[in-house]
């Protein structure tokens, strides 16, 4: 995959390593990566190969031992604690396998949040969650909470909320691994519609660069492009 002026994920000789008693552990091994926006990725490989470890380099949410990697023009590599706590807020939007969502807030509420940790009110925020939630198939479900949601609906109110603050990537992490196969592939087509910018997202025709990474073979069939890691390289 080249490098190229329109790639929102460019990482070149990317290493990650960590300190295991008196070893150093090599989790990602001189990876080099291109992504442009617009696709639905997966990245498969068995458990302990580095693929969480990549996704959370794009997050911005572990920092590479060596080589570089930029996310969408900004170089990871160079931020502190605060500049890496800025770019997580506004450039990516993170989906996770429990969800994380708030049990004493609404859906709306939840959907609202990373606004609300913007400094932004409740009130001024919740016209754009509402309409995130009707766009996922939730609008008659904005004030329940979610011990009164499905499985599938919560994880649509994770959607919604990975898109309140507009980023142009989502990353989502095993979104399917708590759900049945029907839910989950309705879950599936709804990240492949916000990456190709069919979902209805009020950036109308606003495509965005989603990654998963996932342990499911059918679930990473319905994605645009499929990375298999293994041993820290891409194989």
């Amino acid at each position: 995959m080249a490098v190229g002026e329109h790639n929102l994920v460019e990482a070149v000789d990317l290493v990650r390593e960590y300190r295991l008693g008196q070893e150093r552990v090599r989790a990602l091994d001189g990876v080099d990566l291109a992504l442009p926006g617009g696709q639905f990725v997966s990245i498969v490989g068995p458990s302990g190969a580095g693929k969480s470890t990549l996704l959370h380099l794009i997050g911005a949410l572990d920092a590479p031992t060596s080589g570089s990697i930029r996310v969408d023009g900004v170089d990871l590599g160079t931020l502190d604690d605060d500049a890496a706590s800025e770019f997580r807020r506004h450039r990516v939007g993170f989906i996770f396998q429990f969800f994380n969502l708030v049990p004493t807030m609404s859906a709306w509420e939840n959907v609202a949040l990373p606004a609300l940790l913007d400094s932004k009110s409740l009130r001024r925020a919740k016209p754009r969650a509402v309409d995130l939630l009707e766009q996922v198939g939730l609008g008659d479900r904005i004030d329940h909470r979610p011990s009164e949601l499905s499985g599938g609906q919560m994880q649509r109110v994770a959607i919604a909320r990975s898109l309140i603050m507009e980023p142009a990537i989502l990353l989502a992490d095993e979104p399917t691994g708590n759900l049945d196969s029907t839910t989950g592939d309705a879950v599936l087509q709804l990240l492949s519609q916000v990456a190709h910018g069919d979902s209805g997202d009020s950036g109308a025709g606003t495509r965005r660069l989603v990654v998963m990474v996932t342990h499911d073979e059918h679930a990473a069939a319905i994605a645009d492009t499929t990375i298999t890691v293994r041993d820290g390289k891409i194989a």
